[in-house]
């Protein structure tokens, strides 16, 4: 080869190079979404997250990568989460708790957030409307408030002769006074006397159960906390020796002993929460994404509790539930 060949070789790879595609040049940016979670690990709500995103073509470790934050029950840890990630510049943060919105909203005012399951986004100040969320927060509500009305229409249903019914709620959740008043003007329709007793930490259980006893309440109805879901088991033990009908949210309740579960289906937020990642990475702003309501609720029977509170539940709600647990 000549030297004037030689000199021409690199050249001409030179030129092949620049009229390659931009993509081609150079590794494509893979995106990185935090996910932030108050449990302790993955879950089932995880797995239907990533199945979202399986659906519309994002493989874990190839073409996205999702950093966990599990806070292991210690919501506190939220905020420190919520400042690493947006430290890090990821593309997007999902908050996959409801508590962990507002951290992740005091982070950062650039940075995509995806709400997979707030209890009332309008009302806590995150989005300016459901419509037109504004500002860098949209997602999926769970309709918390509304659907607190609807669990006591399922209990009266339950217990046809129910006047007085016990409602545990937790004072530290500023979206439950919302629920604790439209469980009101439910209870005023359907002539029930309600007991709401507050409670601030499970130290409180004992006290709010003896309260319940000592008024003679004939139901209770469980408003939505995720202090009253890792405590679950100890609600459904404190219930069963006080002989009352509970009617709960999720179906891990009914699953450990509840009467009743009545809420969204969270499997189904989680997966189209998915959605909104793939949206924002191709473009979209969380401003003019509309926040989603659910569409698909699951109402969850445990047969063996009625009959050892010698409950015989209506064929109408029979039908009517999606499980039913023997």
């Amino acid at each position: 080869m000549s030297l004037r060949q030689i000199l021409l070789v690199p050249l001409a790879f030179g030129v092949l190079w620049a009229t390659l595609p931009a993509d081609a040049q150079q590794p494509r940016k893979v995106p990185r979404v935090g996910f932030v979670c108050a449990l302790s690990g993955p879950s089932s709500h995880t797995e239907e997250f990533l199945r979202g995103l399986r659906e519309l073509g994002y493989v874990e470790g190839k073409n996205i990568t999702v950093e966990y934050r599990f806070a292991d029950g210690r919501l506190e840890r939220f905020r420190d989460f919520a400042a690493e990630l947006a430290r890090q510049k990821v593309d997007i943060i999902v908050a996959a708790s409801a508590q962990a919105i507002q951290p992740a909203k005091d982070a950062t005012r650039t940075i995509p957030i995806i709400m997979a399951q707030s209890e009332d986004p309008v009302g806590s100040g995150f989005v300016a409307g459901l419509a037109r969320p504004g500002g860098n927060l949209t997602g999926l509500t769970t309709m918390s408030p509304e659907l607190s009305g609807k669990r006591l229409e399922l209990l009266k249903d339950v217990v046809p002769r129910v006047s007085r019914v016990a409602v545990l709620w937790n004072g530290a959740n500023p979206v439950a006074a919302l629920e604790l008043r439209e469980t009101e003007v439910a209870a005023r329709a359907l002539g029930v006397k309600l007991q709401p007793l507050k409670v601030r930490g499970p130290n409180d259980l004992g006290r709010a159960f003896s309260a319940m006893t000592r008024e003679r309440a004939g139901a209770l109805i469980v408003l939505p906390d995720f202090m009253f879901f890792v405590h679950r088991a100890r609600l459904v033990d404190l219930a069963a020796k006080g002989r009352l009908p509970v009617i709960y949210e999720g179906p891990e309740f009914a699953e450990a002993g509840g009467l009743l579960a009545y809420g969204p289906r969270y499997d189904d937020l989680f997966r189209r929460s998915a959605a909104f990642v793939d949206k924002i990475l191709k473009g979209a702003r969380p401003a003019d994404l509309p926040v989603e309501q659910p569409t698909r609720f699951d109402l969850v029977l445990n047969l063996k509790t009625a009959r050892a509170l010698g409950l015989a539940i209506p064929q109408s709600v029979l039908i009517r539930a999606d499980r039913v647990i023997q």
